[in-house]
């Protein structure tokens, strides 16, 4: 079992020369992934005098569904510095935008046995949350040598995934089973991490669940809805992947339905350029969020081209479709669109939020469509069927309500651990 890490860490050298050679290609459309480079080897500029809960939060999305958690460990730890870990500088921007200077941030560093001991030896947290599907096997490992509890929280691990980490059984049972303590997201999930391995796995439910629509955000929604016109049906096409938008267009031009404005909000900011290129290319009137400016009524697409605002563009919209879902990409999130109590249109690919997918679909909160043109379709009829919409609505608001207590859960193990942690110091 130990050479099964070995080998992977000889591998992870081996890819070395690759890492820089990503982060220059990907800073060709993201400049920032330049900045910091140093942390991502274990060198960091400051730290705090106070004991640090760590939490690692990899992207935008996790970011986003661990700030009930945020929250809750403020109010509970308020001795205590809470550490942001992220691998993106999209997920930092959020944690920026979302927690400002209340946290510490910094990236987590490559899983690189330098860099893992660095990092530890440089923050020495008491407890280490990871969230979802993050298991970095030197980073378990040393945590477990030194003996600091390393939880994996909100877990998630779609049978895809699952048949992935089982080609290499000797080092996910390792790794799985050094960790503290797992709580997944659902029984099924339980049931795949405890079959590589995992010990201690409990079901928490799901973070995302948990998130409130920021006040703020609910306001800059309704201004936002004020700019596009009170009376204009709006179709959100949100967090959208590659790929995506060209379906939707080429099938939503043949929607006939009086002044529809189509709002597209690309998942990854580095597109904008792209996707506004791309309705040029159909000739559509297109104004970009970042203008601020009232929506022309000629105008047809509106592109979503700012970061953080997603409960806003919900709150604006009629109809939303959760993008990631027409591809096979596994789909986003759709509980916030849901949470604000709109109509929710997903695809057939959502193995990212398989249990949620299905529960929003089976409560009728969400309709599944199999192609761009059933959005089409669908859009058709649900305009011209307002009480449909104001019930999908309601059924989405309820079983988010229904779901919720995910971050009550997470909590309690989080300060169970804290505790025997402390008592064995």
């Amino acid at each position: 079992m130990i050479n099964s890490r070995r080998i992977y860490t000889t591998l992870l050298w081996l890819l070395l020369p690759y890492v820089f050679f990503h982060l220059a290609w990907r800073a060709r459309k993201q400049p920032e992934y330049l900045k910091h480079v140093g942390e991502r080897f274990g060198f960091y500029p400051g730290k705090s005098n106070k004991p640090v809960i760590w939490l690692h939060t990899v992207s935008v999305g996790e970011t986003r569904a661990a700030a009930s958690l945020v929250q809750r460990l403020q109010a509970a730890y308020p001795d205590h510095q809470l550490l942001l870990t992220h691998t993106t500088p999209t997920g930092r921007a959020a944690s920026e935008q979302l927690y400002g200077d209340k946290v510490l941030r910094v990236y987590l560093p490559y899983d690189y046995p330098f860099a893992v001991k660095r990092f530890l030896r440089h923050f020495q947290p008491r407890v280490g949350i990871l969230l979802e599907t993050e298991i970095w096997f030197n980073l378990i490992h040393f945590c477990h040598d030194a003996r600091l509890p390393l939880l994996l929280l909100n877990a998630r691990l779609s049978e895809k995934s699952a048949a992935r980490y089982a080609s290499y059984p000797n080092l996910v049972r390792l790794g799985l089973g050094e960790l503290s303590g797992v709580a997944a997201q659902t029984e099924a999930d339980a049931a795949r991490l405890t079959e590589l391995g995992a010990a201690n796995v409990s079901v928490m439910g799901n973070l995302k669940y948990d998130i409130e629509a920021p006040s703020t955000m609910l306001e800059l929604g309704l201004n936002l809805r004020c700019n596009m016109g009170i009376n204009r049906p709006v179709f959100l096409a949100a967090s959208t992947r590659e790929g995506e938008e060209i379906l939707l267009l080429e099938a939503l031009k043949q929607l006939d339905i009086p002044r529809l404005l189509i709002v597209i909000v690309p998942r990854h900011p580095q597109r904008f350029d792209e996707v506004a290129g791309l309705c040029a290319r159909y000739q559509l009137h297109v104004q970009r969020r970042s203008e601020d400016q009232p929506v022309a009524p000629e105008t047809q697409v509106l592109l979503g081209d700012s970061m953080g605002e997603m409960f806003a563009y919900y709150m604006a919209c009629d109809i939303a479709y959760i993008g990631g879902s027409l591809l096979p990409f596994g789909g986003q999130n759709l509980i916030e669109a849901c949470s604000v109590g709109k109509p929710v249109l997903i695809g057939p690919h959502t193995y990212n939020f398989a249990e949620a997918s299905r529960l929003a679909v089976e409560r009728g909160a969400a309709l599944r469509v199999a192609s761009a043109d059933e959005v089409a379709l669908q859009l058709r009829e649900l305009f011209s069927q307002h009480e449909r919409m104001t019930r999908m609505g309601r059924a989405g608001m309820d079983f988010v309500r229904a779901n919720r207590g995910a971050t009550e859960r997470a909590l309690a193990l989080i300060s169970n651990t804290l505790i025997t942690s402390t008592s064995m110091h």
